[in-house]
């Protein structure tokens, strides 16, 4: 069972089952208070006859028939009997509606219980004991409340169309309100059914609204999102994968073959350094690609208090054991020197200004890296700064793409991972990486960090 036909049962039964209880109840209520009014009625009709009897002092036959036929109608089809002290009749009303058991009312009628009711059929059949100028009577009353009940039947029928109009538009509505509340539902379900990993995630129209069908909307615009990178970030990774490391591999193959070919000592030392710089290149394509997969996840390894300009100076002594002419640069704008701590990871920065380090030195005439650090509105930035050639306007907003290498990049190793990797690692740290080319033609990497 779908959810608007769950919603429409539950809902329209439970306000069914409350309706029709509470109409039932004011139905008792009401029969409850005409046999209370009835019975009173009954009771007030004996004790005006008792009166009327012990007040007359020579009552005879026809002044009681005359008394009968003055309060017949009061009560319709009725039979009155009084009994005095002894429990002898003294009056019967005209009336041949008979009483059964009066015996046993009798019995039951004392001092102690001057009251007693029961039923016979529709009819109210009450008994009562009255003392009147110290001498005991005792009445019974049999009578067909043909108004009370014609009253009741009226609201019972009124109480049973109240009820179906009631039924009738509850289950208009809650139709109506299940089906507003299911149809973002049901459109969340043809969008998660028609759609297939790769394709453009699905816009969502519920963003601006605030309930929880929207977020279960935008959490699922999000889930779709983070599964269709994963998807392209593994097609892209295996793809370029096997395409990047068949050049490698293939020359470390190639060196080897080479190495057993090989007669001269001198010769054989030189190819060995060349395949270890060769097997270093390889390990570290192999560490950016899990270090970007890694970071797919979102997550951060635990970070602590970094001293920058400590670990730039770190890196660069690892910069310049590839490139021997590696001059770095750093200049402190005024006032940043006491604004450089910040809270991050020490590996994944590494990671990061070794990259810019990196190209900046190899794409870098002279092998000089300049680097700036100043410190505004809560951010500390560090500008990596070299000449050589740039990255052109058309290029620029793929920069941070996987796999992009620009057209300054040819002739030069690399999987275009670098930046990729180092955008990632910024963007978990709270930080933006951007990048542009001065008046002067400089290129300038930009990282700014949130100051601890």
């Amino acid at each position: 069972m779908n959810i608007r036909n769950k919603i429409q049962l539950y809902v329209s039964s439970s306000v069914t089952l409350l309706a029709g209880a509470v109409l039932f109840f004011i139905y008792q209520l009401f029969a409850n208070y005409r046999e209370e009014e009835f019975q009173q009625r009954q009771k007030e009709r004996i004790t005006n006859t008792l009166r009327f009897i012990t007040e007359i002092e020579k009552a005879d036959s026809e002044l009681i028939e005359t008394l009968d036929q003055l309060t017949i109608h009061k009560l319709y089809d009725e039979k009155l009997l009084i009994f005095n002290k002894n429990k002898e009749l003294i009056y019967t009303s005209i009336d041949d509606t008979p009483i059964p058991y009066p015996e046993k009312i009798l019995q039951q009628l004392s001092a102690n219980q001057t009251w007693v009711e029961q039923k016979d059929g529709k009819y109210d059949v009450i008994g009562i004991y009255i003392e009147k100028d110290n001498k005991a009577y005792y009445g019974i009353s049999k009578a067909y409340d043909r108004f009370g009940y014609s009253k009741l039947n009226y609201l019972r029928n009124v109480l049973i169309a109240a009820f179906f109009v009631i039924v009738t538009v509850l289950l208009a509505t809650t139709y109506w309100i299940a089906r507003s509340i299911t149809r973002p539902l049901t459109a969340i379900t043809r969008q998660i059914a028609g759609y297939s990993i790769g394709q453009t995630t699905p816009e969502q129209s519920l963003a601006t609204t605030k309930d929880e069908i929207a977020i279960l909307a935008n959490k699922f615009a999000l889930l779709v999102k983070r599964t269709n990178e994963a998807f392209l970030f593994q097609k892209h990774f295996i793809h370029h994968l096997s395409h990047e490391l068949k050049t490698p591999i293939s020359i470390l193959v190639s060196n080897f073959e080479r190495m057993e070919r090989a007669t001269s000592l001198k010769a054989l030392h030189s190819m060995l350094q060349e395949q270890k710089e060769n097997t270093k290149g390889l390990s570290e394509i192999i560490d950016a690609l899990l270090a970007i997969s890694k970071s797919e996840t979102g997550g951060l390894p635990a970070v602590e208090p970094l001293r920058i300009d400590e670990l730039l100076f770190d890196v660069a002594e690892e910069v310049k054991a590839v490139f021997s002419e590696f001059i770095m640069a750093v200049h402190y704008a005024p006032n940043s020197e006491a604004n450089l701590t910040i809270r991050g990871s020490k590996r994944l920065l590494g990671i990061v200004f070794r990259n810019l380090l990196h190209n900046a030195a190899q794409y870098s005439p002279e092998q000089k890296v300049g680097v700036e650090l100043s410190a505004d509105s809560g951010y500390l930035s560090i500008a990596f700064q070299n000449r050589g050639a740039g990255i052109t306007p058309d290029e620029q907003p793929f920069l941070f793409q996987h796999f992009f290498r620009g057209a300054n990049s040819q002739g030069k190793r690399g999987l275009g991972l670098g930046l990729v990797l180092a955008h990632k690692i910024v963007s978990l740290h709270g930080g933006i990486i951007c990048y542009q080319i001065d008046e002067a033609g400089t290129n300038v990497f930009t990282v700014s960090l949130p100051l601890s």
